[in-house]
């Protein structure tokens, strides 16, 4: 889990620099380059969530409510971040984009879920002890 993280926190930084240096140069809208930002952040944000849960999260949740959270979190990242970067790409190359759009806000879901869920396991566990 932390590896995952540490690559995917240098995956964010690598499309954080492109977005500010390779998509500036393409004729896109500020609309367009704000979008794959706000994917850049919340991969950036969230993975470094992963890190912290992955060195630490054990003492604070039980393994199974964490492994919950943490796919939620992953699949959550995946779509919403993902969904972003292809919306991006899309109009870059001219390609149909309608369908991407409904992608995100489910991404966006799964990241509520993930969080309201490590809320819960932290509450439920303060109980138990």
């Amino acid at each position: 889990m932390v590896y995952g993280a540490c690559f995917s926190i240098a995956i964010s930084i690598a499309l954080g620099a492109f977005g500010a240096h390779g998509l500036r140069k393409l004729t896109l809208s500020e609309d367009i380059l704000r979008g794959f930002q706000t994917g850049v952040d919340y991969q950036l944000f969230h993975s470094g969530a992963f890190f912290v849960l992955g060195l630490w999260g054990a003492r604070w949740i039980d393994r199974s409510s964490m492994r919950v959270a943490l796919l939620f979190l992953l699949v959550g990242i995946c779509l919403f971040s993902g969904s972003l970067y292809l919306l991006t790409a899309c109009r870059i190359w001219g390609w149909p984009s309608a369908w991407v759009g409904p992608i995100t806000p489910l991404g966006g879901t799964l990241l509520i879920l993930g969080w309201a869920w490590l809320g819960y396991a932290l509450v439920k566990g303060e109980r138990a002890n």
